[in-house]
C-alpha cells in the first residue's frame, strides 16, 4: 500500500472553503485506498475517521519568532498602530508567519517515516506548509506543492489584484517552492497556466488535481424554516465577495419575476453566506417585494449542503474580468448534486470551460438580459418537467475518484 503524508494547515470544515476541499481531498485518497497520515495546523483535535491517522501540529511557544510575534500585539494593542505592513515590507511575513512554519517543520521531521508522497495543502493566501517543507530538503525529491489559488496577490487577474506588503519576498518565496517541488498540483487547467505564466517551472511539474467533494448523508438533517424544497429555489452558496457584483443577477431575477408574474409564489432566489458587501442592493430588492432570502451570514455546512441537495438551480457567481482561471470550491457540490449550474462570469473561465461551449446557462455577471431568459427557460422547464437535471457524467467522474486516480498514478506509479 503506497504511503502519503499530507500537511495541511487546517481540516477544520467549517473555517474556509479551502479547508473544505482539503478534507474531500483526503478522503478520496483514502478511498483509493493509500494510507494516509494528516498533520494538520488547526491547533484542535480533529479526526476524519476511516482510518485517517490526524495529528494537531502543536505551536512552537519557545521561539524569537513567538516572543516578537507576541511582543508586537501587545506594541499594537497598547499604541493603537499597525505595523504589520512595516515588518512585511523589511522581513517579508509575519513573525507569526515565521513561527507557524517552524512550527509545521518539526512536525513534519518528527513524524515522517517513508512516505512515498507529501503534499502540502493550504488556505487562503498563507501557504505556510508549502514554506515549511522548503526547509526539509530531503522531501523536495517526494513533494507535491497544492496551489489552490495564485499567489502573491499581485499575481492574481484583474479585479483582485493588489500590491501586498513585502510582495517582493513572497514573489521569491513561491519562486522558490516552484523550483524545488518535484510536483505541483493544481485545482484547474486555466489555474496552471495562469501560474505557469509567472512560475515556468510549474508548467513542467504540474498536475491538475480538481476540487474534491464532501460525502455527507442529510436525510437526517431537517431544512431550515425559509427553504420550501417544493419552490423553484435558485441558490447561491457562499460568502458574495465584493469583486463579484451581483447586479446584474437582481437585475435579471427582477426581471424574470415581473414577466411571470404567477412564479412569485413559487420561487426564490436563495443567498446563503455573508452578503454584506451587496446588502443595501439586497434590501430595497427584498423591500420591492422580490422573493429573495439572504441569510446575511455563516450557515453551517452541512445545512448548506443539504439545502444544495434540494435546490433545482446552482448559482456560481464570477468576476467582471477577462479572464477567471478558479475552479470554485462549490463546483463539485454542484456537480454531485446533479442540478443545473448557472455560470455568471467571462468568457474566459474554467467552470465555463468544463461545462462547454455548448452550455447554455452561461452569461456575463453584468448581463441582466441574458440571466432573465436563463431564468425563465429553467423555469418553465422546471414546471414542465418537475425536475431539472445537469446529466454531465463526465463532470461527476472528473471531479471524483476516478480522475484523481489518473492522476495520482502519474506520480506513484
Amino acid at each position: 500500500m503506497k504511503k502519503i503524508l499530507i500537511i495541511s494547515e487546517s481540516i477544520d470544515v467549517e473555517d474556509s472553503s479551502a479547508s473544505k476541499v482539503n478534507i474531500a481531498l483526503i478522503q478520496n485518497l483514502k478511498k483509493l485506498e493509500y494510507q494516509i497520515t494528516v498533520l494538520h495546523y488547526t491547533r484542535k483535535n480533529i479526526q476524519l475517521g476511516n482510518g485517517i491517522e490526524c495529528v494537531a501540529i502543536p505551536e512552537i511557544k519557545l521561539s524569537l519568532n513567538y516572543l516578537l510575534s507576541r511582543t508586537q500585539r501587545i506594541f499594537q494593542r497598547v499604541t493603537k498602530t499597525n505595523i504589520s505592513k512595516r515588518l512585511e515590507n523589511i522581513f517579508g511575513h509575519s513573525f507569526t508567519f515565521f513561527n507557524d512554519s517552524k512550527s509545521i517543520s518539526n512536525a513534519v521531521k518528527k513524524y515522517y517515516v517513508d512516505e512515498q508522497l507529501v503534499i502540502t495543502l493550504s488556505k487562503g493566501a498563507s501557504f505556510r506548509s508549502h514554506h515549511a517543507i522548503l526547509s526539509v530538503s530531503k522531501l523536495h525529491n517526494i513533494w507535491l506543492a497544492y496551489v489552490h489559488d495564485p499567489y502573491p496577490f499581485h499575481y492574481y487577474p484583474r479585479p483582485y489584484d493588489w500590491l501586498e506588503a513585502g510582495a517582493k519576498f513572497k514573489e521569491n518565496f513561491f519562486r522558490e517552492v516552484s523550483g524545488k517541488a518535484e510536483y505541483s498540483g493544481f485545482p484547474s487547467q486555466l489555474l496552471k497556466e495562469w501560474m505557469g505564466s509567472y512560475f515556468p517551472d510549474f508548467l513542467k511539474t504540474g498536475v491538475i488535481i480538481p476540487h474534491q467533494s464532501i460525502n455527507i448523508k442529510c436525510e437526517q438533517i431537517e431544512l431550515p424554516p425559509f427553504f420550501d424544497k417544493n419552490k423553484f429555489n435558485i441558490l447561491h452558496a457562499g460568502n458574495l465577495m465584493n469583486t463579484r457584483p451581483i447586479g446584474g443577477l437582481i437585475e435579471g431575477f427582477k426581471n424574470f419575476v415581473a414577466e411571470n408574474p404567477e412564479c412569485k409564489e413559487e420561487v426564490q432566489l436563495n443567498l446563503i453566506g455573508d452578503s454584506s458587501y451587496f446588502k443595501k442592493e439586497i434590501d430595497e430588492a427584498i423591500k420591492l417585494g422580490l422573493p429573495i432570502y439572504s441569510s446575511k451570514g455563516y450557515i453551517p455546512f452541512h445545512i448548506t449542503n443539504t439545502i444544495q441537495q434540494n435546490t433545482e438551480v446552482s448559482l456560481i457567481i464570477e468576476s467582471d474580468a477577462s479572464i477567471s482561471p478558479f475552479l470554485p470550491g462549490k463546483f463539485p457540490y454542484c456537480v454531485v448534486v446533479n442540478k443545473p449550474i448557472v455560470q455568471l462570469g467571462p468568457e474566459i473561465s474554467e467552470v465555463k470551460r468544463l461545462l462547454g461551449d455548448e452550455y447554455p446557462y452561461t452569461a456575463n455577471v453584468n448581463d441582466s438580459v441574458k440571466i432573465e431568459e436563463i431564468f425563465s427557460k429553467l423555469y418553465w422547464l422546471w414546471k414542465k418537467k418537475g425536475v431539472l437535471s445537469l446529466n454531465r457524467k463526465d463532470l461527476e467522474e472528473y471531479v471524483g475518484i476516478q480522475f484523481l486516480e489518473s492522476q495520482l498514478k502519474k506520480i506513484l506509479s
